[in-house]
């Protein structure tokens, strides 16, 4: 993949809207950018450092795609990549909740500071609308299910802060000409993520190892990757929405019931090993999608789960060693 300031699209691409998605070769970006260019969006800039995203995430559209590697902390490379832009999908993001506490600063300057840039340059560079893909983790300990919009942000971890303070940023920068949209995203699943509650359970029950349960009674919701995907796509492209939505999928699953549903599709004999609660970690949460179906059209299967199958036999091939090859003949 070329990593110039060059578009790599069809000769005859009109390049309008042109779109910039940062954090474009992690797990929800890259799933994005594979959205966009199979709808005939031809003009997609992706910029990430590869802190978390790989470049063979891209693989499929890596001829589709002006690929850039760099840091949205970075002011001179995000005036390059802003240039004639007309859409932002803005993910670039230190997004997991270990790590954001394991290396505070990183999270802030990334999640906060990163946001700011970005946000000063979009404005400046005259984009119309930016979509940041805020997190359930605004919340904290909500005191019921399910949770509004409406509720108070009280955070629990720093890369919660770092959303909230994200948020603001982009009230702070909204103007008449520049729109922005604020998605709080659930617990994502699908192919491609790693180091998160469900991809680490599949990898360990592929592997007879035990899968570890902090606290063991937590609720969390969790919405595949397609769906976070139609929810960007409507937030980038349909009417504005003023107010933050909840993307995820109005039902809650709780820990222990995730585990087990994985270790019966895989018929794994693998423990589940109790450990502690993580202070950091939220305990429970189930989004209210009212806002959702309303602003944005989007529905939800009855099974948040429901994907879950597909993911665990991707997971399985993708984990086979490659089989050696002697003489053209496979051994």
């Amino acid at each position: 993949m070329k990593r110039s300031h060059r578009t790599n699209g069809p000769a005859n691409c009109n390049n309008v809207p042109r779109i910039l998605v940062t954090g474009g070769a992690g797990f929800i970006g890259s799933h994005l950018v594979e959205r966009l260019i199979a709808e005939g969006y031809c003009s997609v800039t992706v910029l990430d450092n590869l802190q978390r995203g790989r470049v063979a995430n891209l693989a499929a559209v890596e001829d589709s795609v002006r690929f850039v590697q760099g840091d949205i902390r970075n002011r001179r490379t995000l005036a390059t990549v802003m240039k004639d832009t007309n859409l932002v999908f803005h993910l670039a993001a230190q997004s997991n909740v270990i790590g954001a506490h394991q290396d505070v600063d990183y999270a802030s300057s990334t999640n906060v500071v990163g946001t700011a840039t970005v946000l000063e340059a979009a404005r400046a560079a005259g984009v119309g609308r930016l979509v940041f893909t805020s997190s359930r983790e605004v919340y904290g300990d909500p005191a019921e299910l399910p949770v509004s919009e409406t509720v108070s942000l009280r955070p629990k971890n720093a890369y919660g802060m770092s959303k909230v303070a994200g948020e603001m940023c982009c009230t702070m920068f909204a103007k008449p000409a520049f729109e922005t949209v604020i998605l709080r995203l659930a617990n994502a699943y699908g192919p491609r993520d790693y180091g998160r509650v469900i991809p680490l359970f599949i990898e360990n029950a592929l592997s007879g190892r035990p899968l570890v349960l902090y606290g063991g009674k937590q609720i969390l919701d969790f919405v595949h990757i397609e769906h976070v995907v139609d929810a960007l796509m409507k937030a980038g492209f349909d009417k504005h929405v003023a107010c933050p939505v909840n993307v995820g999928s109005g039902k809650g699953t709780t820990i222990a019931e995730l585990a087990e549903r994985i270790l019966t599709i895989l018929h794994s004999g693998s423990e589940i090993r109790w450990m502690p609660s993580r202070d950091m970690e939220v305990a429970q949460f189930v989004a209210d999608t009212t806002n959702a179906r309303k602003l944005l059209g989007l529905e939800h299967q009855d099974d948040s789960l429901h994907r879950l199958r597909e993911l665990i036999a991707w997971a399985a091939h993708k984990s086979q060693p490659p089989r050696k090859v002697m003489s053209g003949v496979p051994v």
